[in-house]
């Protein structure tokens, strides 16, 4: 019980804030989704955040995504009578993805966030030919500009969104980026400021579909940040579980 309510009130605040903070700034909350980043939970816990409510569920390696999404698909099963009417979990592959991982992920997860070069698109569409609906890919951008972190540079991610919207059996649906690790809040939001100009910059260029219509920005310490420059994505776990 005390698990349960931990928990709960955890995601709770993590809405709340969410919900004033776009409102302050004049945003339809509902615009905005959560996906809760499950690498440090336990699988009760990230049991109790699916009786919740909970369907969008996120994990940055296949070696742990496989494993949970196997157990929590089981668990569903035999208590589906228990849970919210029509609960299906979406599971967001949201770290760095190897090639020779492709056609694993992509039996489990249908949305990836960090497609963060040429080739790796092109083994996904290679894997995809078949797959219907369309796997859902977000363009992954170092906009913090840190040489230890993945993803295109600024300066390429124009041409190399120009690039995966031409590739038949995916679906280019936004950006993804990582802010700096710092207390130094204005450093958070000129990588977040500058990942919507780009976005934007993308959007109007006409080498996108209507489908291009998300950024994936903001964690646990600055999702509210991101909230204030337009994330749709917020990858959140550590202010929910821990």
């Amino acid at each position: 019980m005390q698990l349960t309510n931990k928990i709960s009130e955890r995601l709770e605040k993590v809405k709340n804030d969410i919900a004033e903070t776009a409102v302050r700034i004049g945003r339809n909350p509902a615009d905005i989704k959560i996906i809760v980043v499950t690498k440090t939970a336990t699988t009760e816990s990230i049991k109790e955040v699916i009786r919740l409510g909970v369907t969008d569920l996120g994990e940055n390696r296949l070696q742990n995504l496989k494993p949970v999404s196997d157990e929590i698909a089981e668990w569903m099963q035999q208590n589906r009578n228990e849970l919210p009417e029509l609960t299906k979990i979406t599971w967001h592959m949201i770290g760095h993805l190897q090639r020779n991982k492709v056609r694993h992920i992509l039996k489990i997860s249908q949305i990836i966030h960090s497609v963060d070069t040429l080739r790796l698109a092109e083994e996904i569409n290679k894997f995809s030919i078949r797959t219907e609906p369309k796997p859902q890919i977000l363009l992954q951008v170092n906009c913090s500009e840190e040489p230890q972190k993945y993803g295109v540079p600024v300066g390429a991610a124009i041409h190399m969104a120009e690039q995966l919207a031409t590739m038949p059996n995916l679906s280019l649906v936004g950006l993804m980026t990582m802010a700096p690790l710092t207390l130094n809040k204005d450093l958070v939001r000129a990588c977040f400021m500058r990942t919507r100009e780009l976005f934007e910059e993308i959007r109007i260029s006409g080498a996108v579909g209507k489908e291009f219509r998300h950024i994936s920005m903001g964690m646990s310490q600055d999702y509210t940040i991101a909230v204030e420059e337009g994330a749709t994505m917020l990858r959140i776990g550590s202010a929910i579980f821990s």
